[in-house]
């Protein structure tokens, strides 16, 4: 085995240029120092409010924030983030470390999200980031389509009577004596039946622009809510089009007169129903307006496949908020790498 050289690091990072690491790209164009101002109201103390000066100095911001959305880009949990850190190069250059630099170790990356969640600041770093992509001329064009899926979280195994407190918004009593146990449960998260089958866990409800197929706003919900609940919540007013797409779940007589009165054009599919199938008419509109709305689809393709899938490990809504929206966050990054590279097509 040889000694390490001078220039063998150098070397083996231009290696990782050879095969196109995507991470160099993601270091490149997004514009990591932007967030830093409200980060670091986040999770760094005031001086006044520090005891003393004494102990590690905390982690740079904007570092931790690139630990996260490498770690939600990878769906990896706190203790593999960590592990890949160490182990691979194109991580450690990402996040501007050398070999001889410490990581932030898996209990560090969970306090720094938990902070952020405990402060609901996700979305304003979302919205910051809207901002940044309208400021830079990526509009909301085109219409909007609005859609909802499902994200799974560890199921609970829990006693009938345990889920019955439960759904009434109260805590099974023998929990209160195992504060352990409490806190691994996730109270918040619900079943939910789609397709015949039974799922657990949260819903994302996303709007995406036709045009450039970014999530300009999105809503966090537990599994059970009805994807049409988050209608009105997701409607963005300042697309330049007033067409709206979605698939029949949000289709009601309700729903177009409140699009109408707001001046809005439905394109919202077609619902049948019993006793009253679609007409061939029906049918045929709603094909049509598929090649639409199923743009909408693939930004949930993108979580799910190239982003390591949608499965959350958090306990609870509040984190589920914060890892949810980071997962919408890293996924308009990508996006707007796409089209800065010019491999997006919009059509």
């Amino acid at each position: 085995m040889g000694q390490i050289g001078f220039f063998d690091l150098g070397d083996r990072y231009a290696g990782l240029d050879e095969f196109g690491d995507p991470l160099v790209l993601l270091r490149k164009i997004i514009p990591w120092e932007a967030f830093g101002p409200e980060l670091k109201a986040v999770w760094r103390m005031a001086p006044e409010e520090r005891k003393s000066n004494a102990g590690r100095p905390p982690w740079d911001e904007v570092l931790m924030f690139r630990v996260l959305a490498l770690q939600q880009l990878y769906n990896l949990s706190d203790d593999q983030i960590e592990y890949q850190t160490r182990d691979r190069l194109s991580f450690m250059r990402f996040l501007d470390l050398g070999i001889e630099d410490p990581v932030p170790d898996a209990k560090t990356v969970w306090l720094y999200r938990e902070k952020l969640a405990q402060a609901g600041m996700m979305r304003s770093l979302f919205d910051r980031f809207d901002a940044y992509l309208r400021d830079n001329g990526y509009l909301a064009m085109g219409g909007q389509m609005v859609d909802a899926s499902i994200v799974p979280v560890p199921k609970q195994r829990n006693t009938r009577e345990e889920n019955e407190r439960i759904k009434a918004g109260k805590t099974p009593e023998c929990w209160d004596e195992n504060q352990s146990k409490k806190q691994q449960k996730d109270v918040d998260a619900r079943w939910t039946k789609k397709h015949g089958k039974s799922h657990y866990g949260y819903k994302n409800h996303v709007n995406a622009d036709r045009r450039h197929k970014f999530i300009r706003d999105y809503e966090v919900t537990d599994a059970s809510v009805h994807d049409s609940q988050k209608l009105d919540d997701l409607i963005d007013a300042d697309n330049t089009s007033s067409d709206v797409w979605g698939d029949s779940a949000y289709r009601s007589v309700e729903t177009e007169r409140k699009l109408a009165e707001k001046s809005y054009r439905s394109h919202i599919h077609h619902k049948g129903r019993r006793n009253k199938p679609l007409t061939a008419r029906q049918i045929k509109t709603n094909r049509t307006r598929s090649r639409v709305r199923v743009r909408v689809e693939h930004v949930f393709g993108f979580q799910e496949r190239s982003m390591g899938g949608k499965f959350i490990r958090t306990v609870g809504l509040v984190r589920a908020r914060a890892k949810i929206g980071m997962m919408n966050l890293v996924y308009n990054m990508n996006r707007l790498i796409q089209f800065e590279c010019g491999a997006a097509v919009p059509g």
